[in-house]
């Protein structure tokens, strides 16, 4: 069974960083495509980065140059490190083993606020 968990979701003020993780079982992680998304209050689920097994990353155009996306196979762990973080950031961020399309499996989520 495929297990996704993020953690580190915060309420943070604008400009702030925020770095989220995920730790992932069921699946042969180090030979998988990951990613995470979000969904914005009253907004539908939006890939925010993606990268493959050899470390190729995608970002969606808002958060590039702010986001970087990592993971470490030893420990089965997907990392999103977060900088400038903007109020349009505000959202739940899930961790997907889909992030091409789908985006399913997703863990259950965690919540970033970005306030003043």
């Amino acid at each position: 069974e495929v297990l996704l968990v993020e953690s580190g979701g915060d309420v943070v003020q604008p400009g702030e960083s925020l770095r989220l993780s995920c730790a992932a079982s069921g699946f042969t992680f180090s030979t998988s495509d990951v990613g995470w998304v979000r969904q914005a209050p009253g907004k539908g689920l939006e890939r925010v980065a993606a990268i493959t097994p050899g470390g190729g990353t995608n970002y969606v155009d808002p958060v590039k140059g702010r986001f970087t996306i990592s993971r470490d196979n030893a420990k089965n762990t997907l990392y999103l490190q977060m900088g400038s973080l903007k109020t349009d950031d505000t959202a739940v961020y899930y961790c997907t083993k889909n992030p091409w399309s789908g985006y399913l499996p997703r863990g259950q989520g965690t919540q970033v606020t970005v306030s003043s």
